[in-house]
C-alpha cells in the first residue's frame, strides 16, 4: 500500500529588492522626490545607526576595566589608526574623508569622556 505524499509548498520568489532603497526601508539619495522623503530617509538611516552607536559606547566604556589609569584612557596612537581606518573606509565609499575623520574625532572626544567616567567608576577608593 503506498502512503499518500505529504503536499510540499512551492517556495514563493524572493522579489527583488527596490534599486530606490538602500536598506531596511532606507531611500537611496536619488530615490527621494522631497526634503520630506530626505528627511524619513535620514531618520530611518539613524534608527539603524543609533544601536550600533550603543553598542560601541558600551564596547569602549568596557575597555576602562583593562587601561591602568583615568590618564591611560586615551591612547593617542590608537585614535589616530582609527583615523586612517576611516579616512580609507570614506574614500572607499566615495564620500569625503575630511567629514568622516571630524565626526570620528569628535565621537572619540565623546566615548572617550564617557570611558574616563566609567573608569572611576570602578577604580574608586575602597573605604
Amino acid at each position: 500500500m503506498t502512503r499518500p505524499r505529504a503536499k510540499t509548498k512551492t517556495p514563493k520568489p524572493k522579489s527583488k529588492p527596490s534599486k530606490d532603497v538602500w536598506t531596511k526601508g532606507v531611500k537611496r539619495p536619488s530615490a527621494c522626490k522631497s526634503l520630506a522623503e530626505v528627511r524619513a530617509a535620514i531618520d530611518a538611516m539613524d534608527d539603524l545607526l543609533l544601536p550600533m552607536l550603543a553598542h560601541r559606547l558600551k564596547l569602549v566604556a568596557s575597555a576602562a576595566r583593562f587601561k591602568p589609569s583615568v590618564a591611560g584612557v586615551v591612547v593617542q596612537a590608537r585614535v589616530e589608526e582609527i583615523v586612517v581606518r576611516v579616512r580609507k573606509a570614506a574614500r572607499a565609499q566615495g564620500v569625503n574623508p575630511n567629514c568622516f575623520e571630524d565626526v570620528y574625532r569628535h565621537l572619540i572626544d565623546a566615548y572617550t569622556l564617557e570611558e574616563q567616567r566609567n573608569w572611576k567608576k570602578l577604580h574608586k577608593p575602597k573605604g
